[in-house]
């Protein structure tokens, strides 16, 4: 499973790929965190407002930080 972050690595970019690492480790699910702060790459992904996350490239959240329970409930 693969977490891509996109933000500018402020506080609440930080939080969001942390809520999302909590929710997978609490799952025992098996996973990698990529950070995008590029502006373009974040722009070419479609991401209108930051943070945002995909998961396995599917963006679930974006312009929010999702607390743990939230990605959780994302994860299945």
């Amino acid at each position: 499973m693969k977490f891509t972050i996109y933000g500018s690595g402020c506080a609440k970019c930080k939080q969001l790929a942390a809520n999302a690492e909590a929710a997978a480790t609490s799952l025992n699910l098996t996973y990698e965190v990529e950070k995008i702060t590029d502006t373009n790459a974040i722009i070419d992904a479609g991401i209108m407002r930051t943070p945002a996350l995909a998961i396995d490239g599917n963006i679930v959240v974006e312009g929010k930080v999702s607390s743990a329970d939230e990605v959780r409930a994302l994860l299945g």
